[in-house]
Parts: structure tokens; C-alpha cells; sequence
């Protein structure tokens, strides 16, 4: 969770989408995303987890096309080959 948040941070579109599950997201979303965002602030809520599913409820605070914003999310994330993918995500 948190290396992922650091790429969106840093603008690194392509750990993004490796670390995907399935590389299911659009790059060029997370490029547009990423350009016209600050991120400021990232609070793990709660994690739970196991030997292949983990959740991560977190709230992230960014600056987004020139308002500041945040937003509370739960993550899926699995993991495969001894590697943590995310799945998908609900906006709570």
C-alpha cells in the first residue's frame, strides 16, 4: 500500500500498473491522474491480512486539480508468487 501511494506521489505510472492484479488498470489514466495530483498525506485506518488476501483501509489526502481533497478507501490485495498485487478498491 504504502509503495504504491510513493509511486502515485512520485509519478511512476508503470510500478502502478505492476503491481496491479492482472495489470488491470488504464496507464494513461494513472498518468493523468498522477500529473494533476499532489499527494500530501496517507493514513493506514486498518490492515488486515492473511497468507494471500490482505485489506488496507486508508485515507489518502491530495491536492487534486488545484483543490485539496481526500478520500477513504478499502483495498483488496492478493498475492501471487510471493508478490502483493492490489485488486481493486471501495470508496467508503
Amino acid at each position: 500500500m504504502k509503495s504504491r501511494y510513493s509511486a502515485y506521489a512520485l509519478g511512476q505510472s508503470k510500478y502502478i500498473i505492476k503491481t496491479n492484479y492482472k495489470n488491470s488498470d488504464d496507464i494513461e489514466n494513472i498518468k493523468e491522474f498522477s500529473k494533476n495530483s499532489t499527494f500530501k498525506k496517507l493514513k493506514i485506518i486498518e490492515f488486515i491480512d492473511s497468507d494471500e488476501k490482505a485489506f488496507v483501509t486508508f485515507k489518502a489526502t491530495i491536492f487534486l486539480y488545484g483543490n485539496d481533497s481526500s478520500f477513504t478507501e478499502k483495498s483488496t490485495f492478493i498475492k501471487e508468487n510471493e508478490k502483493w498485487f492490489y485488486v481493486d478498491g471501495e470508496m467508503i
